[in-house]
Parts: C-alpha cells; structure tokens; sequence
C-alpha cells in the first residue's frame, strides 16, 4: 500500500489517508472506517500508531481500502510528511555512496578511506516538512543551501541488536527524502554536523510511504532536480553500506522503534562539490525523486 497524511488545506490536522486507482484518488481512512461501520486499531490521525499496530492491523487496512465506498482526489488535498512530527530525531548516514564520497575529498583532507562502519548523525524533527510545502531560506544564516535525495527507510517493527538477516523484516517502509543542508553551518561546528542538518524545514518527505512488500528497495533509482537540471542520478544498487548493515549496526546496544526513520546517505551530484561550487537560492525548485516512491517538489521561499 502507498499510505499517506494529508490535511484539507495547509494547516489544518493531518488524518491518515492511502492510495487506490491510479494512484490519484485517497481513501480517507477514518471516514471510511465510520461509512462502513469498522473499528481502527490506531488513530486515524497519527501514522506511527498505524505502523506500531503490526502486520494484522496492516492486512485488515488494505481491506478497507478496497472496500471504502468513496475517495477523494489526491490532487485537492494537502499532502504533509508521512510522518508530519517524528517522534525521535530523524537518523541520517553519511558517506554511503562512493562516488559522494570521492567527491567531499577537499572538505575532509583528513578521511582518506571510507569508514569500516556508516557514519551517523541526526536530524531534528522539526525539519520534517511535506512534498510539496516551501523549504525556507534564511539569508541572515548563510547562502549555502544544498541538495541531497536519499532513500528513506521506516522503521514497522522495533528492536535492539538486530541481526543483519532479519533487519529487512523490521522495516514497514520507504519513501522520497531530501536531506537539504546548510553547508558553512554544517563546516562550522567540524565533524558535529547537527546543527546544520537540522535548521527548520530542512526535510522534505513523501509524498507517501510505500509498504516494503510493494518494493525491492536494493535498485531504486534516484534523481534530484534543480530548476529542471538534473544534479544527481544515481542507484540505490550502488550503496556501500546496505539496508540491512545499515539497522544492524544502528540497532546494536539502541532500541529502534516503530516509526523511526532512516535517511540512508546521498550519491554524487551535490552542490558544494562541484567547480565552481552552486547552492539553491529563493525561487529555486528543488525536486527530489525516487523510481517507484514519488517525486517531491519544493520551492525554495526566503523568510525573514
């Protein structure tokens, strides 16, 4: 299933809806429990409760679905975040392409080799925003605004010291994700780089999650947009750390929990990499999309 939160208009509460048809019809989930006289074992409003109540409450869903007696448009909706405020920091992993790695030599003289294991910082949950809502730029902050497409994976069923075999069964999902970074911010703090990943409004996602059992997420392609002009294009086949490497090693002596989410690293093609280096300005468009997961679309808006 393709499961997604949306709202009547930008600002208002989020409910839990998923796709059907062609993908450009949503059945409201909570609307459709009441017309057909069912019961939800989670809230119809919060997607993590969805993915907390298992694969029972999952099955009986695509039933729903199927037999809702009404749908709306997608395009009339608002579509936020699958998960418009994660509950913990979203975990992020740096260096998993070669070739992105190869490209930031001159920023980190002093890391020669890829790392034996993944390097991992965070972002806040704040930066959380949908697939088509603004990404802010804050002029007073710095210029240097850039890209990063990811594959996002979420997290169904928790664990600690999972093992790299079973790993794949503890994820419900994926989904589209731009890890947006404010480069001199990230530089500025040396090799802590929370401050700079986690500015507001820094995450785009979406614009739905896709349930595992609908994709093969070892060959997914990803591209990234600016204004049209392709900056990344890339595959999911070329990560150096694996999806199941990645949880394992994430998970060991840390509990992961339903709805945790997992931005699994960028290729190449990023901004500041490149000669001379380029960064994303207000009423720049920044689309970010993965083969088989969706297409996210952001404006880039100044804000005071």
């Amino acid at each position: 299933m393709r499961l997604l939160t949306f709202s009547n208009t930008a600002g208002a509460p989020g409910r839990i809806g998923a796709l059907r048809g062609n993908n450009d019809r949503l059945v409201d989930i909570g609307h459709a429990a009441r017309q057909l006289g069912l019961s939800l074992e989670f809230d119809e409003r919060d997607m993590v409760s969805l993915i907390a109540a298992g694969d029972a409450a999952l099955a009986r869903l695509a039933r729903l679905v199927a037999e809702a007696p009404a749908d709306l448009p997608l395009a009339g909706v608002h579509l936020m975040a699958p998960i418009p405020r994660p509950r913990k920091n979203i975990f992020c992993v740096g260096w998993n392409y070669l070739a992105h790695f190869k490209e930031g030599e001159k920023a980190r003289p002093q890391v020669t080799e890829m790392p034996a294991h993944p390097a991992f910082f965070t972002k806040a949950p704040t930066t959380a925003i949908g697939p088509r809502d603004p990404v802010p730029f804050h002029s007073s902050l710095s210029a240097q605004l850039d890209w990063e497409v990811e594959l996002g994976v979420v997290i169904g069923k928790g664990g600690k010291d999972i093992r790299a075999e079973d790993a794949l069964r503890h994820v419900f999902g994926y989904c589209v994700i731009n890890d947006v970074s404010w480069r001199d911010i990230q530089r500025r703090h040396g090799q802590q780089w929370f401050k700079g990943k986690s500015i507001d409004g820094t995450c785009p996602m979406g614009p739905w999650l896709t349930t595992a059992d609908e994709i093969d997420s070892g060959d997914l392609r990803l591209t990234c947009r600016v204004n049209g002009v392709t900056k990344q294009d890339s595959s999911t086949a070329h990560m150096y750390f694996r999806i199941p490497q990645i949880i394992a090693e994430l998970s060991q002596g840390m509990t992961l929990e339903a709805g945790d989410i997992i931005a699994t690293g960028t290729p190449a093609g990023v901004g500041h990499a490149r000669t001379p280096p380029e960064f994303m300005k207000p009423g720049d468009v920044l689309e970010s999309e993965i083969a088989g997961l969706g297409l996210l679309r952001n404006l880039i808006v100044a804000v005071s």
